[in-house]
């Protein structure tokens, strides 16, 4: 299927300025979809440290959508169990957030440990295979958005779009262009967009990988400070690696020595261990914990992404789990528009929907640093919906205000379960790839005729989580209509998606 008229007068469908979590996820969404990507990273190669290794539940099931669930887990492990030391003595184990069961609905329940460079090599590998690539070293110096009433102009050098120059000499045309390079973007500087925030702590923290053979990896090993000055340390291994991350909180108004000597006497001077127990130093960084939000995440045809849009506290693992699923909210939105005709306005919704939750994640995250707030469901995001949003439709008329809050609405993340013969598959595998899902669950009610490429339709019994009705499940899982009669404004939403269909 050709792309529409602005994708025809440019290089390329998307260009996606940063090469971390975000950008990745995003474009492979995007390659799975068809859509012609531009991936520039100035570095000269993928990040290189463990700094976000938590995995959420929510962003486990965007993986296991995106395709690479298998290596993540394979790669990967459980949070080890905290363990608290003093004076060269073990003093007991510290769980820091509650460990539920995988169910029926949700089957990724806890964390998972995966240092993010594995994280990100997985996704490009996972990128390459869906045929596209990262173009590292190269910066985007300027950027220029042209308007929207030339969009048929003859002269493609006045099309619509954003034209991109390039550290290469070079120039890039896109139809839209996502900025997801980090918390320090340029692009968003660029664009003049502001973020508010606060500083979460004014104490500085050092973040490293070390190699320490004479730890064992079995604890999340945790030094509290005993000159009453509260400053944390920790050493965490790092699953799939022979590595711990070491993180260490110094008084405010000082700079952490990131050198591998300085690293060797920190740890022998807050620790049981010696300096010489350090064997390696893979990797080190500093950073101030704060909380900043940008003022909006759109302006024309560039998008903000990721830390470009909001920066966490890595306190309860929220910054790169927002992040991914900032791209997953956005990515088949892109495709809507690129290749099926929908209108532009169906990419408002993306700010609509991620920046209130992003501010929500934000709060939390300060919280959980400040010890207001334990590590608890919410940190797991499996909750996050967008009931109140313009994409959410609810239309069944038997759902009382008062109801439940695990009741199913339209805007919810649409629960796992059972399907198949004899239950031997989920209704994830249903709703794996780029696809809507037309979920008809015990009810006989007459379906219009779907395209199947785009749209795949499938009948279950009546399942508690969600009752009896229509359930339209969106590419990115969350129900995006729900009724009880597919008259009722089922067509009118698909076509506001780009999916046409005949009465």
């Amino acid at each position: 299927m050709a792309l529409n008229n602005v994708k025809e007068t440019a290089d390329t469908g998307v260009l996606i300025v940063g090469a971390g979590p975000t950008g990745l996820a995003l474009a492979c969404d995007l390659a799975r979809r068809d859509v012609p990507t531009l991936v520039v990273e100035r570095a000269p190669a993928l990040f290189p440290g463990s700094r976000g290794k938590g995995l959420q539940p929510r962003t486990m099931e965007v993986f296991d959508d995106l395709g690479v669930i298998g290596a993540v887990l394979a790669s990967g492990g459980r949070i080890p169990v905290g363990m608290v030391w003093r004076d060269g003595e073990r003093q007991g184990e510290y769980r820091m957030f509650d460990e539920p069961e995988p169910t029926r609905t949700a089957p990724y329940t806890t964390p998972w440990m995966l240092p993010q460079w594995r994280t990100q090599e997985i996704l490009l590998a996972r990128l390459r295979e869906l045929g596209g690539d990262v173009t590292f070293a190269t910066e985007v110096t300027g950027l220029t958005q042209n308007a929207e009433n030339a969009q048929n102009a003859e002269n493609t050098e006045d099309a619509a779009g954003v034209i991109a120059h390039l550290s290469t000499g070079t120039s890039v045309r896109a139809a839209y262009a996502v900025a997801a390079d980090g918390g320090r973007s340029s692009l968003r500087r660029a664009l003049g967009i502001t973020m508010s925030g606060e500083t979460v702590d004014p104490n500085p923290v050092l973040v490293a990988d070390v190699r320490v053979p004479a730890m064992d990896r079995d604890n999340w090993h945790m030094f509290p400070a005993t000159d009453g000055s509260g400053l944390h340390t920790a050493l965490c291994p790092l699953a799939g690696t022979h590595d711990f991350q070491l993180t260490a909180q110094f008084p405010a108004g000082t700079t952490p020595d990131l050198s591998l000597q300085g690293v060797r006497d920190l740890v022998a001077a807050r620790t049981h261990l010696t300096a010489d127990d350090v064997t390696e130093l893979r990797w080190s960084s500093d950073f101030r914990p704060r909380a900043a939000l940008a003022d909006r995440f759109r302006e024309g045809r560039v998008f903000l992404a990721g830390d470009a849009a909001h920066v966490h506290s890595p306190a309860g693992g929220q910054g790169l789990n927002t992040s991914v699923q900032d791209a997953y909210n956005l990515g088949w939105k892109l495709a809507a528009v690129l290749r099926h005709g929908a209108p532009d306005t169906l990419l408002d919704t993306y700010e609509e929907e991620r920046l209130p939750n992003a501010a929500q994640m934000l709060g939390l995250s300060t919280r959980i640093h400040r010890g207001e707030a334990r590590r608890g469901a919410a940190t797991r995001q499996l909750g996050i919906g967008y009931r109140e949003g313009s994409l959410a439709a609810e239309t069944r008329e038997d759902v009382p205000e008062d109801a439940p809050e695990d009741v199913v609405r339209a805007g919810d993340r649409a629960p796992d379960g059972p399907y198949g013969p004899s239950g031997t598959g989920t209704l994830f595998d249903a709703f794996r790839g780029p696809h809507f899902t037309l979920l008809a669950v015990g009810t006989d009610a007459e379906l219009p005729p779907l395209p199947r490429e785009l749209v795949h339709a499938h009948t279950i019994p009546a399942y508690e989580p969600y009752g009896k009705g229509l359930f339209l499940i969106r590419p990115d899982g969350h129900v995006g209509w729900a009724g009880t009669d597919a008259r009722a404004g089922l067509t009118a939403y698909l076509a506001r998606c780009g999916i046409p269909v005949t009465p």
